[in-house]
């Protein structure tokens, strides 16, 4: 029964992935293709405080070592709308610690858990460029399939780059995760990512920490590989996510 989901869920998530690299070319506006992979779901009255950090090194054509950090706020609307803030910084190798951009997300859950034959969301975002006239507004398809303790979840991101200091243009980017839930505190996982000059996979842990009354402390940790010599060799990611 066990691999029986394992291969329903693997089935639906590659079977996703190969329609959306058939149909797509990929690419990427702003920051690393490797960030994160989201979930399409909403817990009212929930607000968190989120840190990520994204470590990548050895890619033809980009600086060595660079960091990318981002710190948000967000919390939900309703048990159906999430808005978060995001202040994104970045340091390399050729370059200090500077803010690089700002940006709005808005997270609309379209389905109930378990209402169909997967769970559905999308997520909105409107990024600009510190202090330059250079804006992406991307809208995110989610899809997310539970079977038993798996899960598999797809991300498709388009992006419309627009404004006098960047190219105008319509990108899009790939992510999806399979995720095993083992307990409450440990859930691993394997990701893959596909953009612009990137594609690559990687595991993944991830669990929660319950510390009080709706209060929980949210953690990732992964190291993901690039698959093609056009990839970065390796890029490690961070989360941790406040909740309360």
């Amino acid at each position: 029964m066990k691999n029986l989901s394992i291969k329903k869920v693997l089935s639906s998530t590659l079977s996703l992935s190969a329609l959306t690299l058939s149909c797509f070319t990929s690419s990427y506006s702003y920051g690393s293709v490797i960030d994160k992979v989201y979930h399409p779901y909403v817990d009212a009255l929930e607000q968190e405080i989120e840190y990520r950090v994204i470590f990548q090194d050895n890619q033809a054509g980009e600086p060595d070592d660079i960091a990318l950090h981002q710190l948000s706020y967000g919390r939900s609307f309703g048990d159906k709308w999430f808005g978060e803030l995001y202040l994104i910084g970045e340091r390399s190798d050729q370059q200090n610690f500077e803010i690089e951009a700002y940006e709005v997300e808005v997270k609309w859950q379209l389905t109930e858990q378990g209402e169909f034959w997967a769970d559905l969301g999308v997520l909105f975002e409107l990024e600009k460029e510190n202090g330059e006239n250079a804006w992406g507004f991307s809208t995110v398809l989610l899809v997310e399939k539970e079977l038993g303790k798996w899960s598999g979840t797809t991300n498709l991101f388009i992006t419309q780059e627009f404004g006098s200091d960047t190219k105008s243009e319509t990108d899009a980017t790939f992510g999806s995760q399979i995720r095993y839930r083992y307990s409450r505190h440990l859930e691993p996982a394997i990701e893959f990512y596909s953009g612009e000059n990137t594609n690559a996979l990687g595991p993944v842990l991830q669990g929660n920490i319950s510390i009080g009354t709706r209060r929980a402390l949210h953690w990732e940790s992964g190291v993901i590989f690039g698959l093609d010599e056009d990839s970065p060799n390796r890029t490690l990611r961070f989360l941790l996510e406040y909740e309360f």
